[in-house]
């Protein structure tokens, strides 16, 4: 399997697949070959119960047609004994397989597919490369539906009761990718029951979805799909919101499946040990997110429960801290130095470019002449080799690249391939093994650029291709070798926040082993958790933030500073120094990185009769009379929650995440001192995703009542001869009704604080929203884009206590990777000033986003600008904006830039 490039050769060769245009995943409902993981770059594998080689001893056809012989039928078992201090498991799930269900008719119809599916029929690697047809026909479809909570909600047709968390965005995301790639004569219709966008930008999303992309939602779930006789068409009926039973016809329907544990990782659970939850997903407690209950076992992804990438990806950061803090003593013992291989000295070389041309299966290769292309590179100046790869990024080919580098003697590298924003640092890992400066390289994007904008026109594609092959080989000949800048590091952290997050990060970097101060603005610690009473699985918030205050401020490693404002920031990573003023007195602390974990603060509501009588109150003054034990809560007969409170709403449109299940919570709590109390909920979705249903489904068994409404006719709470009345609408019924309320909680929306001030000291960006934005939705959602700066908990966006600790410990993992080092590299493009050119003008410092350039204070040069490389990003702004052009972009040269645009003009 290392070998495999997921080319997909084998699968297609496969005779025992069915007639399926999907030759990917799940679709492959009776192959020998299904697909390994959803993740990128795919893997396959054989299915040996299917496979005619495994099972007769004849065929294989898959091991004569590979093209990287990547199938071996030789292979043994080996069995490997491993000493290790820890250990994290990562194994993913599988999604519910919709066969079962004979009402769906999955296996029958060929026009009801899964989501995953539907993903490769919109993947432009996909079998039509991104030409949305149906499989039945290969047609367009004019009308597709969704169909949600396909395996999960639902103990009637599977025993998943749980939400999977995901479907809901994807099957937006698809409708909305539908749409673009079909146009505006595809209707894309969604039937759920509630939609769950509470991440990060989903609410906008699903709002721009209906109002802008003209997705339809539908709240209804549909029983049964029939054929309409041969036409491959489907007939749904459901009933509306309002009552009436409507019947219509879909060319198209998408099984939004869910996600789950399979069977192999339910007995690995038994072999390791570890508990499982009902929904046999890794049991792990709110306050230790990543520990199984087995110790020194952690574990990340979707077996700790159904998630998103950015959750994933922040829990496999969290598992790592939690791992590397029971192995902090153990760091650097089993380390093995890397072989550096010598740079080589290329200058006064005449240029040697060596090009190479990647196919990427069908992506490029499927719509590109490739061989034309490599064909064209050759003749271009200076170049003297060309190679084509079918995947140039698979480690086959990186070794032999860097083995024809040295023996072509090649001094300047072009790849054309793919995008150089994942695939650049690759190459230039390979530059580097093979002795040359990774600077004297340059990466053509001839596919999301090309072939996949171009595929209806390929001789058009074709050409573009080489005139952008043309233009890189033009560029790197002009390339020089780049220095990187070496910079000490501190070992010191700062965390900004004494919240739960804070608390988390400073802890799990003072157990690491780093000296930590924590600078919190308020007298005390703990933050928002001072005011919650328990948490979702149950926990006694008070008494776990307790325990962990006194062990942060225990620690000999970890300084606390309270009451203490941050007034300045200087520096960059590895050497901050910042400025705290203490009552008054202020104070410089140097450190090597930051972590932000800031908080938010929950809405002061101006609607609903807020402050006009004590029992109209927020989620939080409920919680703080929960943890005092308030005697008028177990003598109140009825209590109403409204949801939504001021989240939601044009002015904030965001979903504050938390609401739906801490109302629940608190719902049962009250069920718990009266039983017989009256309990109402006022809804517009119930958002309790992942394993939060079970409390959803608790509280109507118990006697919670739920009542939706919309956001133009919102409940009205009136005050009125010492009685709390609301007024809402019932959904079912269609009329008013109104609830006499001894006790009325509003799920106020969680608003950040928008420190515009501490954004500014360290060159971080707030959205629209004023929450911080991270680096990366889904590759960095735990660092900011300024380099040494780290982002968690509720200052990032609405999370409960389980996803803040788990984000705080993926900061401190971030962190760790840069305070172990004792030295890092600025980057090698970075701007540089030709001093005697420079008029003084500041333009460039005024403009600057990272404050990189400032003015010389001593010597001959004094006033004139200097820019810093440790904080250069190498953006261009100041070289744009120079009068003088005396600031220069290594890489990125007046010269090279022209030659580009001189070889473009040629072939205009």
């Amino acid at each position: 399997m290392d070998k495999c490039i997921a080319c997909g050769v084998c699968a297609e060769k496969c005779p025992k697949k069915v007639d399926d245009p999907y030759n990917a995943g799940l679709a492959k409902r009776k192959a020998a070959y299904v697909e390994y993981a959803q993740a990128v770059p795919l893997k396959y594998s054989i299915d040996a119960d299917n496979c005619i080689y495994l099972q007769k001893g004849k065929c294989g056809v898959c091991k004569k047609k590979c093209p990287v012989d990547a199938v071996d039928f030789d292979q043994t078992e080996k069995q490997l004994k491993l000493n290790v201090g820890s250990v994290i498991l990562a194994p993913g799930f599988e999604a519910f397989n919709p066969n079962g269900l004979d009402n769906y008719q999955y296996a029958s119809y060929p026009n009801v597919v899964t989501s995953v599916e539907f993903e490769r029929l919109l993947s432009a690697s996909g079998p039509t490369m991104g030409h949305v047809v149906r499989p039945s026909d290969k047609e367009e479809p004019k009308r597709i539906a969704w169909f949600q909570c396909v395996g999960s909600r639902d103990l009637n047709k599977c025993d998943n009761a749980y939400c999977s968390s995901v479907c809901c965005m994807y099957a937006i995301k698809e409708a909305v990718i539908a749409k673009e790639h079909a146009g505006d004569d595809l209707e894309c219709s969604i039937f759920f029951m509630d939609m769950r966008t509470p991440g990060k930008e989903f609410e906008r999303f699903y709002e721009n979805a209906k109002k802008k992309s003209g997705v339809n939602f539908i709240r209804s779930r549909v029983h049964t799909i029939n054929p309409v006789g041969d036409s491959g068409d489907l007939e749904l009926r459901y009933v509306t919101e309002s009552g009436e039973l409507k019947t219509e016809v879909y060319d198209m329907v998408v099984l939004s499946v869910g996600l789950q544990t399979p069977p192999a990782l339910v007995d690995l659970a038994g072999k390791l040990d570890i508990d499982l939850t009902p929904g046999k997903f890794c049991k792990t407690d709110t306050f230790t997110p990543v520990s199984t209950s087995r110790e020194g076992i952690f574990v990340c992804g979707a077996f700790q429960g159904p998630k998103d990438i950015p959750q994933s990806v922040i829990d496999s950061s969290a598992a790592a801290s939690a791992a590397a803090e029971v192995l902090s003593e153990a760091r650097n013992t089993k380390t093995r130095e890397v072989e550096i291989v010598p740079e080589r000295n290329v200058a006064g070389e005449r240029p040697k470019i060596g090009v190479f041309v990647c196919k990427c299966g069908i992506n490029i290769a499927g719509v590109v002449d490739v061989p034309a292309v490599a064909e064209y590179a050759a003749s271009l100046p200076y170049v003297d080799f060309v190679d084509e790869n079918l995947f140039s990024c698979s480690q086959d080919n990186q070794d032999n690249m860097a083995k024809l580098i040295k023996e072509k003697g090649l001094n300047r590298i072009v790849v054309a391939a793919c995008t150089p924003k994942t695939h650049e640092p690759l190459f230039q890992e390979t530059l580097f093994n093979a002795g040359l400066n990774k600077y004297l390289f340059e990466m053509t994007n001839i596919r999301n650029q090309n072939s996949w904008v171009h595929k209806n026109s390929p001789e058009l594609a074709t050409q573009k291709a080489k005139d952008l092959v043309r233009m890189a080989v033009a560029k790197v000949a002009l390339m020089e070798p780049l220095n990187e800048v070496k910079l000490t590091m501190n070992h010191t952290a700062m965390v900004i926040g004494g919240g739960i997050s804070g608390l988390t990060a400073a802890k799990s970097l003072a157990s690491q082993g780093f000296e930590t101060h924590l600078i919190e603005r308020e007298a005390g610690l703990g933050g928002q958790a001072l005011s919650i009473f328990h948490t979702a699985k149950g926990d006694d918030v008070q008494q776990n933030l307790s325990k962990i205050i006194d062990s942060v401020t225990s620690d000999e490693k970890i300084t606390v500073h309270l009451n203490t404002e941050i007034t300045g920031v200087e520096g960059f990573v590895g050497n901050f120094v910042t400025t705290l003023s203490t009552d008054g007195k202020t104070e410089e602390l140097e450190h090597g990185v930051a972590i932000v974990a800031t908080g938010a603060a929950p809405l002061t509501p101006t609607e609903y009769s807020y402050g006009k009588d004590p029992r109209i109150m927020t989620s939080l003054e409920l919680d703080k009379k929960m943890i005092s034990d308030d005697p008028m809560l177990s003598q109140a007969n009825s209590a109403v929650f409204i949801q939504c409170v001021g989240s939601r709403e044009p002015e904030r449109q965001y979903c504050s995440r938390v609401c739906c299940t801490h109302s629940i919570e608190n719902a049962l709590e009250l069920k718990k001192l009266n039983p017989e109390m009256n309990v109402y909920i006022l809804y517009r979705d119930i958002r309790t995703y992942g394993e939060k249903e079970y409390l959803y489904k608790q509280a109507r068994e118990q006697g919670v009542i739920f009542i939706r409404y919309s956001i133009d006719n919102k409940p009205v709470v009136d005050v009125k001869d010492g009685n709390v009345t609301v007024t809402a609408t019932d959904h079912v019924l269609g009329r008013p009704m109104e609830l006499n309320a001894d006790l009325v909680s509003l799920a106020t929306a969680i608003i950040p604080y928008g420190d515009e001030k501490l954004a500014n000291f360290f060159k971080v960006p707030m959205n629209e929203d004023g929450f911080f934005i991270e680096k990366h939705a889904k590759l960095g959602p735990t660092e900011f884009s300024t380099d040494g700066t780290f982002l968690c908990g509720m200052a990032h966006y609405p999370k409960p206590i389980d996803e803040s600790i788990a984000q705080a410990k993926a900061a401190s993992s971030r962190a760790v990777t840069l305070l172990s080092k004792t030295s890092i590299y600025s980057s090698g493009a970075i701007a540089e000033v030709e001093t005697a050119k420079c008029s003084a003008c500041g333009v460039c410092v005024s403009v600057c986003p990272y404050s990189a350039p400032s003015f010389t204070t001593e010597g001959r040069f004094a006033g004139k600008a200097e820019i810093n490389p440790a904080l250069c990003k190498g953006c261009g702004l100041c070289v744009a904006s120079c009068r003088s052009g005396a600031i220069h972009l290594k890489g990125f040269d007046t010269d090279q830039i022209f030659s580009q645009i001189f070889e473009l003009e040629e072939a205009i």
